[in-house]
């Protein structure tokens, strides 16, 4: 009787192993399965990527951007700066297209000059070209890209000579000289990820210390409530439009107070986070029928002032997952996802009490794949690369053109304008690279992405 009770138990013992292997196996298969199927869509990605690329360089070669629909080249200031391809530097190193990187990098280190009596906007090229500069050193040790950010960094410190120590909006990259006193958080308080690296990189405090004050100085002037306003003169310190949100004008302000935490280890920049996030969460998060979105309101009273969220907010969810709020982050990300299949691709704003487009383009932008990026990195839930492939098909399927990618007019018409911005290729192809491209293609942990996607690393 014992020996047949024994026998019973290993036979009932040897099936449930054999179930726990078929379920491993099929989870295996599932996952290899999965695997090959992002490995296939990140080759989509590249060449994608790639034919926007090789219609630059045919058609707008040395300058700063491609206009797709008439095959002509465009400069921001009317003389080159070489915005693309400094933009894309790293996306062509990420994506290893070695020959594109050489010729790339020769053209920057032999053509780039910030010798030119132009203004230009302290913001977009701090972002775009002392960004992508210094990333482009960190990924290639190749010094001549320093000399030319430290060379840039000098042409653009005379912006923070105003009476706060907030930065003017434009500076003449010859003379000095600068303009346009009235600015919003986001152009005050996006500077010291670039600033700072620049520093460290090359010992010298005043590049810290300089995007340090502006930032602080911004973070001081918030209301009682701990929100801060659209814009703000640099000259008085005074808000000059009080309207708070999350969107466009504010939004990397919030971005840099937790990124510059984990970059460079400023405990004040996370304590001005943590001072600010549970604000933001309070009077700007709006819970619509379960769904998640961030509205605007008043940043001295606290009351609502607009129900609306864009292409711009939907870089939230990423930072809501990078600082450790993955709840709000994936119920964001939900929302935005619907914002986007609304009309096939998402509108620059949407009203999300009536689901009623306030303004319909699409710049090609890159903050919603930036969040689903991510989202998959901190969660590994297939649910963020099937999210990915869907804009990615609609991102092909309404913006290619013959030679590169171009905006949409309206996101209800599909018209298109003749417009290519430089982010497409630093940012928008990156993100969608990244997020099905193996793990190991970028070590995500040792890096802080910039505003416009540019790798740093920590090497101080």
């Amino acid at each position: 009787m014992a020996s047949a009770i024994k026998h019973k138990r290993r036979i009932l013992v040897f099936g449930i192993c054999l179930v726990i292997l078929a379920a491993f196996a099929a989870q295996r298969c599932n996952r290899w399965r999965e695997e090959a199927q992002a490995r296939r869509l990140a080759a989509r990605v590249k060449t994608e990527f790639l034919h926007a690329w090789r219609n630059y360089e045919r058609y707008a070669w040395g300058h700063d951007a491609l206009r797709p629909l008439s095959k002509t080249p465009h400069d921001w200031y009317g003389q080159s700066l070489l915005m693309t391809p400094v933009d894309a530097l790293d996306t062509l190193i990420l994506m290893n297209l070695g020959a594109e990187v050489a010729k790339t990098k020769m053209l920057i280190v032999n053509d780039l000059s910030f010798d030119r009596d132009i203004y230009v906007k302290n913001f977009e090229i701090t972002i775009r070209l002392l960004g992508g500069l210094l990333s482009g050193y960190q990924l290639t040790n190749d010094k001549r890209l320093l000399q030319l950010a430290e060379d840039l960094g000098n042409r653009l410190l005379p912006v923070f000579n105003s009476p706060t120590g907030l930065p003017y909006v434009y500076v003449n990259l010859r003379t000095g000289q600068v303009r346009d006193p009235v600015t919003n958080p986001a152009e005050t308080g996006t500077l010291l990820l670039e600033f700072g690296t620049l520093s460290k990189l090359t010992s010298r405090p005043e590049f810290y210390d300089k995007a340090k004050r502006a930032l602080l100085e911004t973070y001081k002037r918030r209301s009682p409530l701990g929100l801060v306003g659209r814009s703000i003169n640099v000259e008085t310190g005074a808000w000059t439009d009080t309207d708070s949100h999350i969107s466009g004008g504010i939004d990397s302000y919030y971005e840099y107070l937790w990124k510059c935490w984990l970059l460079f280890g400023d405990k004040e920049c996370r304590d001005m986070w943590n001072a600010s996030i549970p604000a933001v969460n309070k009077y700007l998060a709006d819970d619509n029928h379960g769904e998640l979105w961030y509205g605007h309101a008043d940043m001295q009273t606290g009351r609502r002032t607009e129900t609306t969220y864009g292409a711009l907010d939907a870089f939230f969810p990423a930072l809501l997952a990078l600082s450790g709020d993955l709840t709000r982050a994936r119920r964001l990300q939900a929302s935005s996802f619907k914002m986007w299949n609304l009309h096939g691709v998402e509108p620059e704003i949407l009203d999300y009490k009536t689901m009623r487009v306030v303004a319909g383009a699409y710049h090609l932008r890159p903050e919603i794949i930036e969040s689903t990026y991510y989202l998959y990195h901190y969660t590994r839930d297939t649910e963020y690369r099937q999210m990915g492939e869907k804009m990615f098909n609609d991102f092909v399927k309404y913006c290619r053109t013959e030679t590169g990618y171009a905006a949409l007019a309206d996101v209800i018409t599909k018209q298109k304008p003749d417009e290519m911005e430089s982010f497409v290729l630093a940012e928008t192809f990156k993100y969608f690279y990244l997020l099905f491209a193996p793990t190991n293609t970028l070590e995500f942990d040792k890096i802080v992405f910039n505003t416009e996607a540019h790798p740093l690393r920590r090497t101080w």
